[in-house]
């Protein structure tokens, strides 16, 4: 027994142990898989030379064998006086040409929410970054709300930092890992992100490491690319000094006339996916990625040769990883920088191993971009893998330019390549197309890549709807947004542009790639069309400003809050034969919704609903049993539920609801009271009851108020009942006939209009009582729960509590009026703005709006369905409203049910300004010496003759020793006046009931508070937005009042800046961490108005009291300056200053070098504000802290910081007028106290201002005598 017990185990050991094999090996399988998994190419974008601003462009260039090397552009740099054709002259270039693109100095800095401020400082190679990777997302349909949070990451390959050679480097932002990491804080991304430098080979080594990246599962999406720009004579000098570029500019590839590569700027990203997630997210694959290496020239006979050896093996290595053989690439774009030493070196390499068992009739075909834009250096990689992507997809080989003799050195006969001159096809034979594309490092990094055309099963691949038929939706929603009206328009001429050259696209494909793959902004347009014809016409009859059906447009509010939305569902009355047939037959959500309640309801009824609502023979059938109260309500129950769950399906959902009657039992469905199986049971029960009920009894509509019915039928209270207070002058009445109709004659009487209503039985009404005993029976054995979402009750007119949870409610619902008018009114007072009705006819929409007529606010109405109108149409109207109006929408949900493909469509029309740091330069410095007092100035306005008064800073009254540095004045904050005018009501409410600093949030006031205690909110709210605008260096029609300040890139340098000219201008203590607490202009208007207020600073809101005290301020603190600069030496301040950033920065004194940049010591933002506002408080000075960057060096600033001081001091005065008399002072007294006097009269109006210059100008003689 014990030797079977063994063997048995031992067998049983040897199962397992097989099965462990297999599991292994499986394991094994997998973890290879994904080490050589495909990538996917899903997405690209371009800027390159000749115009190429698109992947589209830059085929037409590369088609045509466009040569688009030109001359330096005159505004990047005076070519003539940085060159000479003798390469040994020194500090010169001895080339004028090159590969240039467009609007380098151009930026639409506010649609990613930098300030225009900031842009001038952001290096433009980092600018354009985030531009062509945004266009790259687009391209791919990838939308940044989707990739918030998500393992996305970014490879960018930047070598060059011209940007920073323009002016001062502290002013310019080239930090390369920022403007890199720029791209994944703007997206929200989590993925790894890493700027890499190679030089020649960055781009295609930051491909090589994103498809690594990929394959391990580090990240799963790639946005990868290089930039470089040439935007100063410094770098080609550099170039020409190590004779690497050709004199005309012009890569000669492989040709004997090669001497060196024409120096080239642009930018290219593509985005990568492994290629099982690109195939189940149904994404455009544009082309495969097989395998790549990377390696170095190692030890090469000098550390810019080029080493074939290394290229030999990155190549083979390359193609190992791919799983390829060297016969299976047929085209292979090379380095090709066209030098005499590196053209031999890698033709010889390439031969080598791609020769390898290749058939003689099928050489390999050999070419570079760079021949065409010359060598983007850093993006060199990506605008070749480019250009093999275009190729692949057209399955052409664009023509290799400036190969007009071989190169000698090469063996070209012996050599299986072909250099193709001009356009040729790229033929596949039956196999896949594949291509090589190498890139070669000055610096000795190598890289290899090897591409394969899109596999015509993933090519073909066409998105099934979850429906098993072949459905089509007649109709299509186009949807388009910007972030300003502008580029909306320059948007929808691209789309019709776009439809133009691209007859053949799919609207269907079209609408979704759009709604789907582009993100939503708030200036938004809808347009309904069956065909691109009609979408065309229509966009161009928009364009044109008409009103055209089926075009919806909006801009929604920057505050970013979402309208409320009310569902109301529809009650007896609006049932018809066929409502809503059109979306059962095409929309699989509707039909599987009507279908599931057509199968709950089969025990309940005599004949099935289906056969109920959609007979087969229409013509002959009547609406009889439809009209039966039997099956009325059950019929509505379905056909509203069912719109519920399409409406859902589309993302559309409730904030919350409220039904008529029987739509009430819908409502509570929706928010979870009794699930779907017994929301049904109970209308069937309560149908069914109701019918069997003895007929007689009728329902009268009267125009009359509530008061007056209920005084009407008072002494027939047991036979008639109001049934539904509809609106205002809106009320129904159920019951006997004979009570009706007494009650009828009665109102008649009294001119009262009454309208009969057809219907089977007096609901709500005494007849109903016979039913309820038994009804209640049904409605014990239901299970209830508290509702999900707010529910209005008709039996109560507001939020329902619990015992709408119980059977006694719907009990008690049944003899209950329904309280239609008073619910509406509790709907308005949640705050919905959006009534959407769920029914097969807008009924309630009309009682609606008379109910909340007078009300304020905009209301937007929307049917779902309407009987006359295709019911497609008006879904689709609705939800283009919905759309315009905020509601987000799930396209995706909306596209479930249909078969559908992304398609290549226009990117964002940027609305870009010039952003360029040498503007910012000499707009901030303005070297002039001040020779005597300048005379007050005037600003004319040129629609009044009256002229206005700019104060000048008695600081520069007076006479420099040496040249001031001053910047140019910005626009004065005007004081606030006494004059009231009535405004518009402006309520704000903080999203928190307390500060970032945890204290209690100061509750505003309303706008007409604020009036009556003097303050000017609304020229109070001017200056302060003309004064962001001057910060933010914007022009003041870009600041929307409720526009948030971190949209308007406002960062915190920036706003402790603006909170103190605040401060000062208006004798306040508020701190920058306000801007956060009242983050729109809006907001902190009221905030700073209740300030002044609540503070009693009315010497802020007179301008005669605020001016005269302005001035005075400004006198004693003119004067107090002058007496502490007069004991201020410049070495002193320096040792003061010395000490003083020691102690900000914890460092030893003797660490700071007075030549040293503060931001290579370690000062950030947040200690510079500190050190500066300590600098103020010793000196008595208003220095902003820009200025740590306009004087970046202790000596820098030290010099600033004593001719501010000095500019108070009486030495200046005696320079000026040397031959007063020294006893008297600098100025008499009397002289002070006159000019003083003068200020204060022009200040409060007393003096104009051609007197007051006068007079300035006779004081100063006598002076001067």
């Amino acid at each position: 027994m014990s030797n079977v017990s063994q063997t048995t185990q031992q067998d049983f050991s040897s199962q397992e142990v097989l099965q462990a094999l297999q599991e292994m090996r499986s394991k094994l399988e997998a973890v290879n898989k994904a080490k050589t998994e495909p990538i996917a190419i899903v997405g690209m974008a371009c800027r390159f030379p000749g115009g190429a601003n698109n992947p589209s462009t830059f085929w037409r260039l590369l088609h045509d064998g466009i040569d688009a090397i030109t001359p330096v552009p005159p505004q990047r740099w005076d070519v003539d006086a940085y060159y000479d054709p003798d390469p040994e002259v020194p500090e010169k270039a001895y080339t004028k040409q090159g590969g240039f693109i467009d609007q380098v100095d151009q930026f639409d800095p506010l649609f990613f929410g930098i300030s225009p401020r900031e842009a001038i400082s952001l290096d433009p190679q980092y600018r354009l970054l985030l531009e062509v990777t945004w266009e790259a997302l687009e391209n791919a349909g990838q939308t940044w709300t989707n990739l918030k949070n998500s393992k996305t990451s970014v490879f960018m390959g930047i070598s060059t930092d011209d940007y920073a050679a323009l002016g001062n480097p502290i002013l310019v932002n080239n930090n390369r890992s920022l403007g890199v990491g720029r791209i994944s804080h703007l997206l929200g991304l989590q993925g790894s992100n890493v700027q890499l430098d190679t030089a020649c080979s960055s781009a295609l080594v930051a491909i090589h490491l994103a498809c690594q990246n990929l394959r391990s599962g580090e990240s799963d999406l790639a946005l990868v690319g290089g930039v470089n720009l040439i935007l100063s004579p410094t770098s080609t000098i550099g170039r020409c000094q190590m004779r690497a570029v050709s004199p005309d500019g012009r890569c000669k590839t492989f040709d004997a006339a090669a001497n060196g590569y024409g120096q080239a700027e642009g930018c290219g990203v593509v985005v990568l996916k492994r290629l099982s997630d690109a195939i189940s997210d149904s994404d455009l694959v544009s082309a495969l990625i097989r395998g790549s290496a990377i390696n170095h020239d190692g030890p090469s006979s000098g550390i810019t040769v080029p080493n074939g050896m290394a290229q030999k093996q990155v190549i083979q290595e390359a193609l190992s990883n791919a799983r390829l053989e060297p016969h299976q690439v047929s085209y292979l774009e090379a380095h090709g920088t066209g030098t005499a030493l590196g053209d031999p070196i890698e033709i010889e390499a390439l031969a080598a191993i791609y020769g390898k068992n290749r058939p003689v009739d099928q050489p390999l075909v050999v070419g570079s971009v760079k021949t065409n834009i010359g060598h983007l250096e850093a993006a060199a990689g990506v605008s070749a893998l480019i250009k093999v992507i275009l190729a692949l997809q057209h399955q052409e080989i664009p023509p290799h330019l400036h190969l007009k003799q071989p190169n000698p050195l090469v063996d070209w006969e012996r050599l299986p390549i072909k250099i193709p001159t001009s356009l040729m096809p790229w033929t596949g034979d039956a196999k896949p197309r594949i291509a090589g594309i190498s890139s070669f490092s000055i610096s000795g990094t190598n890289a290899h890549l090897l591409v394969e055309e899109t596999p015509s099963q993933v090519k073909s691949q066409k998105v099934k709807g979850q429906s098993e038929d072949d459905l089509e939706r007649p109709l299509q929603i186009l949807t388009l947004s910007a972030k300003t009206e502008k580029a909306l328009k320059e948007l929808v001429s691209r789309y019709q542009s776009h439809f133009k050259t691209y007859p053949e696209l799919s609207l269907t494909d079209v609408c979704y790639t759009a709604n789907t793959g582009r993100a939503q902004f708030n200036h938004r347009l809808a347009v309904i069309a069956s065909e691109p014809q009609e979408l065309t016409k229509k966009l161009r009859r928009y364009t044109a400003g008409e009103e055209v059906v089926g075009v919806f447009s909006g801009k929604l509010p920057n505050s970013g809050s979402a309208t409320k939305i009310a569902f109301l569902f529809t009650g007896q009355g609006s049932q018809y034969l066929n409502m809503g047939r059109q979306l059962y037959e095409t929309q699989p959500t509707f039909r599987q919704t009507l279908d599931t309640c057509d199968q709950i309801l089969r025990p309940y009824l005599e004949h099935p609903l289906l056969e109920v609502l959609y007979p087969q023979d229409t013509q002959n059938s009547s609406s009889s049993l439809l009209d039966q109260t039997a099956y009325t309500q059950p019929a509505l129950f379905a056909l509203e539920y069912a719109l519920l769950k399409l409406w859902e399906s589309w993302g559309i959902k409730p904030n919350v609801v409220m039904g008529h009657s029987v739509g009430e039992y819908v409502a509570a469905t929706v928010a979870g009271i009794f699930s779907l199986e017994d929301g049904l049971r109970l209308i069937a029960a309560r149908g069914k009851l109701m019918q069997q009920l003895p007929s007689g009894g009728e329902m009268v509509s009267l125009l009359a108020s509530e008061s007056q019915v209920a005084k009407a039928i008072a002494e027939y209270h047991s036979q008639v009942a109001i049934a539904a207070v509809n609106g205002p002058e809106s009320v129904v009445i159920s019951g006997e006939s004979e009570a009706i109709a007494k009650i009828c004659r009665k109102l008649e009487a009294m001119e009262i209009k009454i309208k009969p209503l057809q219907v089977s039985h007096a609901f709500h009404s005494p007849l109903m009582t016979p039913m309820l005993a038994e009804f209640e029976t049904v409605a014990n054995q239901i299970t209830y729960y508290q509702p999900r979402i707010p529910v209005i009750s008709n039996v109560t007119a507001i939020t329902a509590d619990h015992s709408i949870a119980t059977g006694k409610y719907w009990v008690d619902h049944v003899r209950q009026p329904v309280k239609f008018a008073q619910s509406m009114d509790t709907l308005h007072q949640l705050g919905c703005e959006i009534f959407l009705e769920i029914g097969p006819k807008p009924v309630l929409l009309g009682m609606g709006r008379e109910s909340l007529m007078g009300t304020k606010g905009k209301k937007l109405w929307l049917p779902s369905l309407r009987p006359g109108k295709q019911d497609w149409v008006q879904m689709l109207q609705s939800l283009g409203q919905l759309y315009v109006q905020g509601a987000k929408v799930d396209w995706s949900g909306f596209d479930q049910d249909y078969a559908h493909q992304k398609v290549v469509l226009p990117t964002y029309p940027w609305q870009r300004r010039r952003c360029w740091i040498t503007d910012l330069q000499n707009n901030k410095q303005e070297v002039s010496q001040i020779s005597s007092i300048k005379p007050i100035k005037t600003i004319t306005n040129k629609t009044s003759k009256q002229q206005k008064i700019k104060l000048l800073d008695l600081d520069l009254m007076s006479v420099p020793q040496a040249s001031l540095v001053t910047q140019i004045p910005k626009r004065q904050l005007v004081p606030l006046k006494t004059k009231s005018i009535q405004p518009e009501p402006v309520k704000v409410t903080p999203k928190s009931s307390t500060t970032r600093n945890g204290e209690p949030m100061k509750e505003i006031q309303s706008t007409s508070e604020l009036v009556n205690s003097k303050v000017d909110i609304f020229q109070l709210k001017e200056a302060l937005k003309q004064q962001l605008a001057d910060a933010l260096y914007v022009e003041i029609s870009e600041i929307e009042e409720d526009q948030k300040f971190i949209d308007l890139g406002l960062d915190s340098v920036v706003g402790v800046e603006w909170i103190t000219t605040i401060n000062r201008h208006y004798g306040l203590e508020i701190k920058a961490t306000k801007l956060y607490d009242y983050p729109t202009l809006v907001e902190l208007t009221q905030y700073i108005a209740q300030t002044l207020s609540s503070n009693g600073k009315n010497n802020f809101v007179e301008n005669k009291e605020w001016n005269q005290s302005r001035n005075q301020a400004n006198l004693q603190n003119h004067s107090l300056r002058k007496s502490t600069s007069l004991a201020v030496s410049l070495s002193a301040l320096k040792e003061t200053l010395k000490q003083q950033l020691a102690d900000a920065l914890y460092v030893e004194i003797g660490e700071i070098e007075e030549d040293q940049k503060f931001i290579d010591l370690g000062l950030d933002s947040v200690v510079g504000v500190e050190w500066i506002t300590t600098i103020n408080k010793t000196y008595k000075l208003e220095i902003k802290a820009t200025k740590l960057y306009d004087y970046p060096t202790l000596l820098d600033l030290a010099e600033y910081i004593a001719q501010e001081i000095s500019h108070t001091s009486s030495k200046f005065l005696q320079k000026e007028s040397p031959e007063v008399d020294n006893s008297r002072g600098d100025f008499s007294e009397n002289f002070k106290r006159q000019l003083r006097s003068i200020l204060n009269k022009v200040a409060n109006n007393e003096l104009t201002i051609q007197v007051a210059n006068q007079m300035i100008q006779e004081l100063k003689q006598k002076s001067n005598n």
